[in-house]
């Protein structure tokens, strides 16, 4: 392994893109760290350094900024805005006839979708960053601290900041899109990754320090059986064969060949358990605008949300956590693929599963397979996401808890993603890659 490693930096091309990517990753870490205008930087690391600041529904954004919504600063928003703007669009599809011809136009018609992805981003990360400025201004982003994070409320102050805040977004969309191109692996994904890594260590540190060496060794070792068990069924699917027939095109005789249709018993990836957390969050931020004024008594509904909704621990949060988790992942799998697209190509180009017949009965049976797969998926994705809250029951670490959720989904995912492609293109060069 260590020696692929230096054949990695001692191939010219690979080694100006790993470096490329690193620069990239060191500049996205560092603007993690440089406040906002306007905004009081002793004051935050005071509120931060207390303790008692989970983020409220910014919980899952910080992650994915690597703590750096907390800190307000430049990029604060994260990579969260572009991976909304994202998913919108790819839902729009199944809604917008235009969006869908757009996707099966090819290389021209996705280039526009990825421009209407931009144009979203930045009007997600307009609106976002308002909210952020509003709830630092009101005390909300981080409760339990009375001190002022924004000193200079004035209106020229505020608009600054959301300009700032939004522009941060653009500059992390535009680097992430930058490394894609002329770096190694999926730029948006590795600047996640990125962010979520950076976090490892503090949590690490919280949990020694508070639970001590005993309870900080058995989380290591759940983490690595997490890990492998993630790994484990990332790598799974199920290999369907396909035959294609001979066919005479001219003088020449093609096709007669035999492949595989894989159909991974994840195919949601991490978008369930993210679609599952930011509905959880829609009905505390409810309540949180519906709390009684002084002398006025709670509403029972408010007080119903308050107690089973808000805390990660509650059996009911746990249940319905797991239900929509579930849910959302034979929603996305069943718009993401298309069993009756599969079979139309496969038909057009004279393909076909041994024993099925060709059209409907291919799709039907697509459907069924990947109907009985999904099942175990989603009970992983579920399993994987629950994690961190019954280790808030079990030993007390809910906000430091790292091998868990979407933090390992995201993480195991990218990496082996990327491994993969440094591997490919050092088998460009070398007989010999990273992975053996």
């Amino acid at each position: 392994m260590l020696s692929a490693f230096g054949r990695a930096f001692r191939t010219p091309d690979l080694r100006r893109k790993l470096l490329f990517t690193l620069g990239i990753i060191t500049i996205f870490r560092l603007g993690a760290f440089i406040p906002s205008p306007g905004v009081s930087y002793q004051n935050v690391q005071q509120c931060l350094s207390n303790g008692q600041t989970q983020g409220g529904i910014y919980q899952l954004v910080n992650l994915f900024s690597g703590g750096a919504l907390l800190q307000v600063s430049i990029f604060a928003l994260g990579i969260m805005p572009y991976i909304t703007a994202s998913i919108i669009v790819q839902l729009l599809r199944v809604v917008i006839p235009r969006f869908q011809q757009l996707y099966e136009e090819g290389a021209s018609g996705q280039s526009k979708l990825t421009q209407y992805t931009r144009y979203l981003t930045i009007a997600l990360g307009l609106l976002n960053a308002t909210t952020l400025v509003s709830l630092a201004r009101s005390g909300q982003l981080l409760p339990g601290c009375n001190l002022p994070i924004i000193p200079d409320q004035s209106v020229i102050t505020t608009i600054l900041i959301v300009i700032t805040l939004t522009a941060g977004t653009g500059l992390i969309m535009w680097m992430g899109e930058l490394v894609t191109e002329k770096g190694v692996g999926n730029g948006m994904s590795l600047l996640i990754f990125t962010a979520i890594a950076a976090g490892f260590p503090t949590s690490l540190g919280a949990i020694w320090s508070a639970q001590g060496p005993g309870t900080f060794f058995i989380v290591l070792a759940i983490g690595l059986l997490t890990v492998a068990l993630v790994v484990f069924v990332e790598q799974s699917q199920r290999r369907i064969p396909v035959q294609y027939a001979k066919r005479m095109i001219g003088r020449r005789t093609v096709g007669g060949t035999s492949t595989y249709i894989p159909i991974k018993v994840n195919m949601a990836g991490v978008i369930p358990v993210i679609f599952a957390s930011s509905m959880l969050y829609l009905p505390a931020l409810i309540s949180q605008f519906n709390q009684p004024k002084p002398g006025e008594s709670i509403q029972p509904w408010v007080e119903w949300i308050n107690n089973n909704l808000t805390r990660g621990d509650h059996p009911i949060y746990m249940v319905m956590y797991f239900a929509m988790i579930v849910f959302f992942t034979y929603f996305y799998v069943a718009i993401t693929f298309n069993p009756e697209e599969v079979s139309d190509n496969m038909k057009k180009y004279g393909g076909f599963i041994p024993g099925i017949r060709a059209g409907k009965p291919t799709a039907d049976y697509l459907q069924y397979v990947l109907s009985r797969i999904t099942l175990p998926g989603a009970f992983y994705l579920g399993f994987v996401a629950l994690i961190p809250l019954v280790a808030l029951v079990l030993i007390n670490a809910n906000q430091n808890f790292p091998f868990g959720g979407t933090s390992i989904l995201i993480m195991v995912g990218v990496g082996l993603e990327t491994v993969k492609q440094i591997d490919a293109q050092l088998q460009q060069r070398h007989y010999e890659g990273l992975l053996r």
